[in-house]
């Protein structure tokens, strides 16, 4: 599919855009795409803090290890897919990559302070963390939304 040079979408949000009917409206709003982009990445992040958690590593650092690597898919997703066009060139793309990552670490702070607090009260890790999952999912997605991707 060949795409013109007004046109703003990824590869992927172009794909995206053909499917038929139902399917095609997931490229419509940015929340549905975020919401694509987070799944993925929440699947990097799970299996990487169940597996940790396995090997009886802390929840807490298993839950940071997790995070830390779903931010890095979660970026590579964001910049192609959730906010085409929006990413910047040269020096404005570096500041936008810190404004990730300080979005990155907001959404981190949450998830390690509530998985931590939560499993100290007595709760199974993976309730912990989809308990943190939903609460740092919109924390960030706003800060994204309205600060880094604007």
């Amino acid at each position: 599919m060949e795409r013109s040079g007004q046109d703003r979408r990824s590869i992927v949000g172009t794909w995206v855009g053909v499917l038929p009917g139902p399917l095609a409206f997931l490229n419509r709003f940015s929340i549905t795409r975020y919401l694509l982009a987070s799944i993925v990445s929440l699947a990097f992040d799970v299996a990487l803090f169940m597996v940790l958690v396995a090997f009886m590593f802390d929840p807490g650092i298993s839950s940071a290890v997790g995070y830390s690597a779903g931010i890095v898919v979660h970026w590579l997703i964001s910049s192609s897919f959730v906010f085409p066009g929006k990413t910047r060139d040269g020096a404005a793309l570096q500041l936008q990559r810190l404004g990730f990552i300080g979005t990155a670490i907001l959404g981190l702070g949450i998830t390690v302070s509530i998985v931590s607090w939560l499993t100290e009260l007595g709760a199974l890790p993976v309730l912990a963390k989809g308990a943190a999952v939903f609460v740092s999912f919109f924390a960030v997605y706003l800060t994204r939304r309205y600060g880094v991707f604007r």
